[in-house]
């Protein structure tokens, strides 16, 4: 058995779709892979009830189903602190996406899927999960955490970018300044952004930029752009 296959077998995992062929399709292809498929359920109260009984590793859920829509499973399970969701999507709205990230979900998964697909997600989804609850520790609040994680998803995609860094890697890294500099970590990702709008903006050459149309008095002029 490799090692991905090692990680896999300890994990516990909830599907939950309401086209029973899709759910067949995914519990074949994680049992492939080898996950644990516990349990299965064709609508989100279901899902919810089942996760709440047996305290599954993961679920893996329609955003669209009957009774309860995957989004508001999601914010009920995260609310709860039962276990981290992805969601299977066929759907691009973005405003899907910002309820979705509002509600807590850790990963997503676009129909059609691939068995190929899967594991680099769910191992993903793990990891956030896990840095989510880091920070609903460091803030004490779930509000606190959910909006703390925004800013610091944008500060690890600059870190990424930037440095070359890993989603870890560059978690890792703030947390670290946030330890060393003691700062909390919404502090340092906060200041990671700046610096990065700051460099950006002098770069392409906006800072202190006069007005095209009215001329502002040099005292106007902003020493920095926001995000």
């Amino acid at each position: 058995m490799n090692r991905g296959a090692e990680i896999a077998s300890r994990w516990r995992i909830i599907i939950a779709d309401d086209e029973s062929l899709i759910r067949l399709d995914l519990r074949e292809m994680l049992t492939h892979l080898g996950y644990e498929v516990i349990a299965e359920a064709g609508d989100g109260r279901t899902a919810v009830d089942l996760a709440t009984r047996l305290r599954p590793d993961l679920l893996i859920m329609d955003i669209k189903m009957p009774d309860l829509d995957g989004i508001s499973a999601a914010e009920e399970l995260t609310r709860n602190r039962i276990a981290p969701v992805v969601l299977l999507t066929a759907y691009s709205d973005q405003g899907l996406v910002d309820r979705a990230r509002e509600a807590g979900v850790v990963g997503y998964v676009v129909k059609p899927f691939r068995e190929a697909e899967l594991m680099p997600v769910i191992e993903l989804s793990r990891r956030r999960f896990e840095e989510f609850r880091t920070l609903e520790k460091e803030v004490g609040s779930l509000k606190d955490a959910l909006e703390t994680r925004k800013v610091i998803e944008r500060a690890k995609g600059v870190l990424m970018e930037v440095h070359g860094l890993r989603e870890s890697e560059a978690f890792h890294r703030i947390r670290k300044t946030s330890m060393d500099a003691r700062k909390s970590m919404k502090e340092v990702a906060e200041a990671i952004l700046l610096a990065h709008d700051m460099e950006t903006s002098i770069s392409a050459g906006t800072i202190g930029e006069p007005d095209k149309v009215t001329p502002p008095a040099p005292s106007d002029v902003p020493s920095s752009t926001t995000p």
